[in-house]
């Protein structure tokens, strides 16, 4: 099977290059925007005919929260423009498209896990930009998964704990916010529940559903961030602040948690703590800098 990964440098495209050395069923196609742009309906059905691709797992996006407030048009031809063009290829090859959504979909007012099912209200141009790339998806692809998720971090890229680890090796106090509130998710985690629903993707057979993945626990940024100097063994105090404290152009969910019960039912997915994964995650890291 021949499978294009966009946003191939990213987090969650890197963790799924490392994946992928270890499949010998599959021919895996990495390319980032360099390689190929995704609002190029020329160029994206190019590609895919030239080699013959069967899925589309797309992790490519626009996901600077607040430089998408000003950068309007970037934001949207990313997010919602290249899920359509990629919608449209996938269409037209009879190809399973993967697409990443966010929790950014929801306004963070609710007090319960959101469903698939509960109404979007997205947040900000970031929010609203990729709500409608996964609207464009419903409507284009015949076949599709669209599989949200939150708070993403990794050994790749930059994200929030590698951030929290530079800046407690730095200083002696920090402040984080509280009072938002979700659940943590290792890109490799994700990758590895991507790959094994896509080793049991049947060709023909067409597939629509919405699905909420994270790791399982609840909590702020600030118990993140206690954890990761924790588990990393850091004497930087975290102090808890609320967000008025730091106001952000973009605005933020302060509840952010999804339900999962839908992917762990249809998929048999068994998804670990947010705890595990990042003392797993910290301790791959520590392997990557020892060499």
């Amino acid at each position: 099977m021949n499978i294009l990964v966009t946003g191939s440098r990213g987090q969650l495209g890197s963790e799924l290059r490392e994946l992928s050395t270890r499949s010998d069923n599959y021919c895996f196609f990495f390319c980032d925007h360099f390689d190929l742009d995704i609002s190029s309906p020329d160029h994206v059905a190019s590609f895919c005919r030239e080699h013959g691709i069967e899925v589309i797992i797309n992790c490519a996006g626009y996901t600077a929260v607040d430089k998408a407030e000003s950068d309007v048009d970037a934001a949207f031809r990313v997010n919602r423009d290249g899920a359509a063009v990629l919608a449209a290829c996938a269409k037209e090859r009879n190809a399973l498209l993967v697409h990443i959504s966010t929790d950014y979909v929801f306004d963070g007012r609710s007090s319960t896990p959101y469903r698939e099912s509960d109404p979007a209200t997205p947040l900000g141009v970031y929010g609203v930009s990729k709500w409608e790339g996964e609207e464009q998806i419903r409507r284009i692809a015949p076949s599709h998964w669209i599989i949200r998720t939150s708070w993403l971090y990794s050994i790749y890229g930059a994200n929030f704990v590698k951030t929290m680890l530079r800046l407690g090796a730095e200083r002696s106090m920090l402040s984080v916010v509280a009072d938002q509130i979700g659940s943590p998710t290792w890109a490799a985690d994700l990758a590895g529940a991507l790959v094994s629903m896509v080793e049991r993707y049947e060709k023909g057979t067409l597939y629509a559903s919405t699905y909420h993945y994270s790791n399982e626990g609840v909590c702020s940024w600030y118990d993140f961030a206690q954890a990761v100097m924790e588990l990393a063994e850091l004497p930087c105090k975290v102090v808890a602040v609320e967000s008025s404290q730091y106001p952000q152009i973009a605005p933020r969910p302060h509840y952010s948690v999804l339900n999962k019960s839908a992917i762990k039912q249809e998929w048999g997915l068994d998804i670990p703590h947010w705890r595990l994964s990042l003392a797993a995650m910290l301790e791959k890291l520590q392997q990557k800098a020892n060499g």
